[in-house]
């Protein structure tokens, strides 16, 4: 694995809270995103609060199976292949992360409050850890601010 893999702990907020922050980011660097989920009612749920998030604020974003797919800025697909040449890759809802070439950083995004999304992501840690892979862990603090706790 070629690309550091950052894995978010939500604990006090939602990945709806989280991921349109982290996608801004992301853009801030001029980097392209793909948001990788493994159900559709997730990714139109996604899609729509993408475009509403704030008042004064979207994200462009598009979807893998529409066209144009390698234009969109953000992508939001369940495909395991990098269409829009993104630098970063968002894994949610225990999405598969697959092919990690080209990347520059992956998010492992889980609900740390679903036993289910816990065990796959310590498990994910584990198996990565042992590949060698450059790995960092952040938790909110009390306040909410992301902290770099390993």
């Amino acid at each position: 694995m070629g690309c550091e893999t950052w894995f978010y702990h939500l604990e006090r907020s939602t990945l709806d809270q989280v991921l349109p922050g982290l996608l801004e980011k992301t853009r801030e660097r001029g980097w392209k995103a793909m948001v990788r989920v493994s159900d559709p009612a997730r990714l139109d749920a996604l899609d729509e609060h993408l475009w509403t998030w704030r008042d004064d604020s979207f994200l462009a974003h598009g979807r893998a199976s529409e066209p144009n797919a390698e234009r969109q800025p953000i992508l939001l697909g369940e495909s395991d292949e990098n269409q829009n040449a993104a630098q970063a890759l968002f894994i949610v809802d225990g999405a598969e992360i697959s092919v990690t070439d080209g990347l520059e950083r992956c998010f492992i995004i889980f609900d740390g409050r679903d036993d289910q999304a816990l065990a796959t992501a310590r498990e994910r840690w584990k198996t990565l850890k042992a590949q060698g892979a450059d790995l960092a862990y952040w938790k909110q603090s009390p306040e909410g601010r992301w902290e770099k706790a390993a």
